[in-house]
C-alpha cells in the first residue's frame, strides 16, 4: 500500500515554528483600520474620543496606541496609502518572522511612533505641539519598513528598494505640512531594533532573545513617556 502524501506548513525564517502562509494578521490589521475609518465617518465624535495628542496621553495612556487604527476623516487617501503599504511589506514579514513577532513588532512600532511625537512635543516645549492631534498607522507601517530593511539584509536579498521608499518617505514627512514625520522615525527606530533582534537571533535562543528585546523595548518606550510627563509635572 502506497503512503499517503502529508504537507506540512513552512517554518518561519526568524520564528519558533511553522508558519501558515496567509497574511491573517496583515489581514485584519487592515480590516480593523477600514471598520474604524467608517466608524469615524459614521459616529460623531468618535475620532476625538480615541486620537493622542501628548497631553491627553498622561491621562488615556491607551491613545498611544488606538490613534494608529484612525485615519483622517476628510482624507480617503490617508488610509488608503498607509494600507497599501502595510500590504507591501506585511505578509512577507508576517511568514518571515511569524504571526506573533508581526504583530508585536507592529503594535509596539505603534506605540513608539506616538512617542516620538510626545519627544518632539517636549523638546518644541509649545502649548501648540502639546495639543496636536496626531493620527495614522504611518508610525507602525514604518516600524515594518525598519523591519524588513534588517531582514532583507540578513538573508542577503536587495534592500535598494526598501532604502529608496523608506529615504523618500522621510522626506515628504519634512517637506509637506501636516505629516508627523516625528511618528515616522520613532516607528522606524522601534521597528528597526526590533526587526535586528529577531533577525539576527541565534536558532538556539531565538525565543529568548525575541521575547526579551520586545520587553526591553516596549519598557524603554514606557520609561521614556513617564520621565517626560513626570519632568513637565503630566505625572
Amino acid at each position: 500500500m502506497a503512503a499517503a502524501s502529508r504537507t506540512t506548513a513552512p517554518r518561519a525564517a526568524f520564528g519558533d515554528g511553522r508558519v501558515d502562509e496567509r497574511p491573517l494578521a496583515t489581514i485584519t490589521i487592515i480590516a480593523a483600520c477600514v471598520v474604524v475609518y467608517l466608524l469615524q465617518r459614521l459616529v460623531p465624535g468618535f475620532t476625538t474620543a480615541w486620537v493622542f495628542t501628548p497631553v491627553v496621553g498622561s491621562i488615556e495612556p491607551w491613545r498611544f496606541v488606538t490613534t494608529a487604527f484612525l485615519h483622517s476623516p476628510a482624507s480617503l487617501l490617508h488610509i488608503v496609502f498607509n494600507m497599501v503599504a502595510l500590504w507591501m511589506v506585511g505578509p512577507f514579514l508576517e511568514v518571515s518572522l511569524g504571526r506573533l513577532r508581526y504583530v508585536t513588532l507592529y503594535l509596539v512600532s505603534a506605540l513608539a511612533g506616538s512617542v516620538g511625537v510626545l519627544v518632539a512635543a517636549d523638546l518644541a516645549g509649545t502649548a501648540q505641539a502639546w495639543n496636536t492631534q496626531v493620527l495614522g498607522a504611518s508610525g507602525a507601517v514604518f516600524g515594518l519598513f525598519g523591519a524588513v530593511l534588517v531582514v532583507l539584509r540578513r538573508t542577503g536579498r536587495s534592500a535598494g528598494g526598501i532604502v529608496g521608499v523608506i529615504v523618500l518617505n522621510v522626506v515628504i514627512g519634512f517637506v509637506v505640512p501636516g505629516i508627523a514625520w516625528q511618528a515616522h522615525l520613532g516607528g522606524l527606530a522601534a521597528g528597526a531594533l526590533l526587526g535586528a533582534a529577531y533577525a539576527y537571533a541565534p536558532r538556539d535562543r531565538r525565543r529568548l532573545v525575541g521575547v526579551g528585546a520586545s520587553v526591553a523595548v516596549l519598557v524603554g518606550l514606557v520609561a521614556l513617556t513617564v520621565s517626560i510627563y513626570r519632568s513637565v509635572g503630566l505625572a
